[in-house]
């Protein structure tokens, strides 16, 4: 679960909740001081939300690009029906292009997706449904099929549980789990306040039915290879749910860049927010 460093904005970001032919979205929107050179949609991870970018922000802006991050339908502050169904990866993947359509206006520049994690897997999708609206695609510590076999039984785990119990109750046992780096004690009170919240907002069908296509998501890439679509693989140097040379080797059959944050694991948008958004606006910047 990410653990964002802040929850305060910069002054280029506001909030709000984002309009589209599917329905709203709320939104975190970093603008830079003149015209954007382009924009940037953020999509976030299982268990995550926007304010798991909230330090991209301001470098993004400050390089000259918009930054949209976005919670997804049923994610924290984004609303969604208690039916799993809704949450099917095809439906997640239409949100991305309604909300693709809304972001994109006349001087903001070409339209760059990124997905983190579970996110990556989500904007593939929209990719392989309709590549035209993107300039790029940035899979961020997200590879190529399933999850490490290491971590199937975890999410498994979860789903059961949330089959059965309440949000709060998993929530506790979701603690009980966490290992000791990972304790309330290492967390600020305000971040761990903000994460119980965000748990409880997030619907749990949701959390069920993508946690679901984590554990079975096939290998897309040569789909995604046929696109033409540039990509960039984004990881740290270590990552629990997808293991980096799995992540090396779909940069290789896409021919794409790869870049590895040194001292980040599945999060280098939260570990290492400075070299995370310096490797994103040189890729981007390279791609036009």
């Amino acid at each position: 679960m990410s653990r964002p460093p802040t929850l305060t904005l910069p002054p280029c970001a506001r909030a709000y909740r984002l309009d589209t032919d599917r329905g709203e979205f709320a939104v975190h929107d970093a603008r830079p001081d003149g015209a954007p050179i382009g924009t940037a949609l953020l999509v976030p991870g299982f268990t995550g939300s926007k304010e798991d970018f909230i330090a991209l922000l301001a470098p993004l802006a400050a390089a000259g690009f918009r930054a949209v991050a976005l919670d997804g339908r049923g994610q924290h502050e984004s609303s969604g029906p208690r039916d799993e169904r809704a949450y099917a990866q095809r439906e997640l993947a239409l949100d991305v292009l309604a909300q693709a359509r809304a972001v994109q206006q006349a001087g903001n520049g070409p339209l760059h997706l990124l997905g983190h994690s579970l996110g990556g897997l989500i904007t593939r999708a929209a990719v392989l449904l309709d590549a035209t609206p993107f300039r790029s695609l940035t899979a961020l510590s997200s590879g190529p099929g399933a999850i490490e076999t290491s971590q199937q039984a975890r999410v498994r785990m979860l789903i059961d549980a949330l089959g059965s119990l309440g949000m709060e109750d998993v929530w506790r046992a979701m603690r009980e789990l966490d290992p000791p780096e990972a304790a309330d004690a290492q967390t600020p009170p305000e971040i761990g306040a903000f994460l119980h919240r965000r748990w409880l907002n997030t619907v749990p069908e949701q959390l069920i039915a993508t946690g679901r296509q984590m554990l079975a998501e096939p290998d897309r890439v040569a789909q995604l290879a046929r696109t033409g679509l540039p990509v960039h693989v984004v990881s740290g140097s270590l990552d629990y749910a997808w293991p980096v040379p799995s992540m090396d080797d779909m940069a290789r059959r896409l021919s794409a860049r790869r870049t590895v944050i040194e001292g980040a694991e599945h999060s280098p948008n939260v570990e290492r927010p400075e070299k995370t958004a310096e490797a994103l606006t040189g890729f981007w910047s390279g791609v036009g």
